[in-house]
């Protein structure tokens, strides 16, 4: 009876030890099991954080854009600061050693060119890469056209006809024009500094000295050089001026948009064709979030959105053209060849040369 107690009592104890090692083997094998939660995994993958934009486009689609992306990315909060493709490129170049913005978006392909070679631009390869034509982008990833802009001439369509305006570059240094032509400040445009630097590079010389001339002669029929793109609008629609240099996008958009009477001419021997391009900073604090908003912004969907809301000519050359708009069935985009690389290197020069030597002087 004796031992009969003792054994009843050792077989407790080892059931007792038993239980708790299986305890224990259950909470290491919870531990150590490498399934993740699918919530958890869901939570932890969502794309949060921050996303800086340094752009120079519209600030109403700048924002709309943003509002459909945080419709797919609601925990992302994007911020944004506009200002002209050339004072971005100096912001970038001041914050080289601290970015601040993650994403530039909207950029001159002179611009990026410089921002690329100045290591400001992150390199990578999005999944639309291959639709790009090899023209329209950097060789290295670093920037990627996003559309085409058309450099015309612009006319006050209550003033002039397609017909009655200057049909080709050279008609605007006639003396008719003289006083008639409103431009928008050279130096912080990049549109405006493309123009001026294609229009150097159209005499076809080693030299500029024709290309300054020339815009010695377009300065003497200049009226004034606007502080930016609302003065000179609001200037030619009240007929300060009736003639001015733009590009085909924006004077779509006030045309079909708003109540400015603009309206633009075609030059006959051909337009300068400006890539506008985006690109991510190099050294972004947000970069892949940067990464995200450029795949979404280059979406088939988005690109379709944007040209019949915004008349924008996509550098995609995948897209479907029965999705495009009309105005774009109607195109003949005639172009003159530019040497992009030759002008991103010498623009900063020219420009310089144009300001201290040419601005003014003409009259």
């Amino acid at each position: 009876m004796k031992k009969s107690r003792i054994f009843g009592f050792f077989l407790v104890l080892m059931l007792i030890v038993l239980a708790a090692c299986s305890s224990d083997n259950n909470k290491n094998s919870t531990n150590d099991d490498k399934t993740p939660n699918p919530e958890k995994a869901d939570v932890e993958t969502s794309p949060s954080g921050k996303l800086v934009i340094y752009t120079g486009r519209d600030e109403e689609m700048v924002q709309k854009v943003i509002d459909q992306f945080n419709e797919k990315y609601p925990d992302i909060e994007v911020e944004f600061l506009t200002m002209g493709a050339q004072q971005i490129l100096e912001r970038l170049r001041g914050e080289k050693a601290n970015p601040q913005a993650d994403f530039w978006w909207g950029g001159t392909q002179s611009a990026l060119i410089v921002g690329a070679n100045e290591d400001l631009l992150h390199a990578w390869k999005p999944s639309f890469i291959d639709s790009i034509n090899t023209a329209h982008k950097d060789a290295e990833g670093r920037w990627f056209g996003e559309m085409l802009l058309p450099e015309v001439i612009m006319i006050n369509s209550d003033v002039l006809t397609k017909e009655s305006g200057p049909q080709d570059w050279d008609d605007l240094l006639d003396p008719k024009w003289k006083d008639k032509i409103l431009i928008r400040g050279v130096l912080a445009s990049g549109t405006m500094r493309t123009i001026y630097s294609s229009m150097i590079v159209r005499q076809g010389d080693d030299s500029p000295e024709k290309g300054y001339d020339w815009l010695l002669q377009l300065d003497a029929n200049t009226k004034e050089y606007t502080q930016d793109p609302n003065a000179l609008y609001l200037k030619l629609t009240r007929q300060e001026g009736s003639v001015s240099l733009w590009n085909l996008q924006d004077i779509l958009l006030k045309k079909y948009t708003t109540d400015y009477p603009f309206d633009y001419i075609y030059p006959k021997s051909g337009a300068p064709i400006l890539v506008d391009g985006v690109a991510v900073v190099n050294n972004a604090k947000n970069l892949e979030n940067a990464k995200l908003f450029v795949e979404f912004l280059f979406e088939k969907g988005m690109v379709t959105q944007l040209a019949n809301d915004y008349y924008q000519i996509p550098t995609r050359s995948d897209i479907d053209k029965a999705t495009m708009p009309e105005w774009f069935q109607e195109l003949d985009l005639k172009t003159f060849d530019i040497d992009w690389q030759l002008m991103s290197e010498k623009e900063a020069e020219w420009m310089e040369y144009w300001d201290n030597n040419i601005k003014g002087r003409g009259k």
